[in-house]
């Protein structure tokens, strides 16, 4: 069982690094650009597009496949530290 969720959590690592770092980095200088650089003319606007996918035309399925995307992750990866399995107690003789 541990080696199938092993497996999993690697793939979805693999598909999901791509659209996750972006989220990540575009969400980040969207708000430091807004905050902190407000008169320095930075695309903001082009910056919201990508995190919410809006420039690759799934604005509408994107933010729900990054969050299922990151809950299976959660998941594989908790299951792998043990964390979520029930461990019988030790019987000392």
């Amino acid at each position: 069982m541990n080696r199938a969720f092993r497996k999993y959590h690697r793939i979805l690592a693999i598909v999901l690094a791509l659209p996750l770092a972006l989220t990540v980095l575009t969400g980040m200088a969207y708000t430091i650009s807004r905050e902190w650089f407000i008169n320095l003319g930075i695309p903001s606007n082009l910056l919201l597009k990508i995190h919410s996918g809006e420039i690759f035309g799934l604005e509408a399925i994107y933010p729900v496949l990054d969050g299922l995307g990151l809950i299976g992750l959660i998941i594989t990866g908790l299951s792998m530290t043990g964390l979520l399995s029930r461990k019988k107690p030790k019987v000392r003789s």
